[in-house]
């Protein structure tokens, strides 16, 4: 045998252990969704889509907060509405911040055109049963929109930035309190 011959080999045969150890190494991780019903392999530990379900929300006094809302209960619940015996109680908060952006084009009056609305929402899962706080949490999103001369497009355009941001920040949210839901059923 010539010495390409054995080097060949010889990465052949590295190729082999490396591609082995690798398989050995990912056998030992566990991967499952989130979102799934499905627990580790001892059935212990349920997947956050149950504890969603089980979650009351309280209502909020605004109509951004309100559309929030409705969008996370939409999403815990898959369009059921709220649970009839809810575990969970949770607190709301949602806040807007809208900040004048650039002047795009240019007018007379030299006001921005556009904006970027920034909405914040926060909220404390009480459990009800014990009435201790189990998570809480805060996450934050933008939305940008054009700022038209016309009054009313104007207010419409940010009545739908509002609308898209508590959409985004449901799913943030809803992503938020999986993941603690999870780990509090682990532990």
């Amino acid at each position: 045998m010539s010495l390409p011959d054995r080097r060949s080999a010889a990465l052949r045969r590295l190729g082999v252990a490396a591609l082995l150890a690798v398989a050995t190494l990912a056998s030992a991780c566990t991967v499952r969704p989130l979102y799934s019903d499905a627990s580790i392999e001892t059935g212990a530990v349920p997947g956050a889509a149950e504890g969603l379900r089980q979650i009351s929300i309280e209502a909020v006094n605004t109509r951004y907060g309100q559309q929030l809302r409705n969008d996370l209960i939409f999403l815990f619940n898959g369009g059921a509405g709220q649970p009839a015996q809810a575990k969970y109680r949770m607190a709301l908060a949602a806040s807007v911040l809208v900040l004048d952006e650039a002047v795009v084009e240019v007018d007379n009056d030299g006001r921005p055109t556009a904006a970027t609305l920034h909405m914040t929402g926060s909220y404390v899962l009480t459990e009800i049963a014990t009435g201790k706080p189990v998570a809480r949490g805060s996450r934050s999103i933008p939305a940008s929109y054009d700022q038209p001369a016309q009054e009313f497009a104007n207010v419409r355009a940010r009545r739908d930035a509002e609308d898209r941001a508590a959409r985004e920040l449901a799913e943030l949210l809803r992503l938020d309190i999986a993941q603690k839901l999870s780990k509090l059923k682990a532990a």
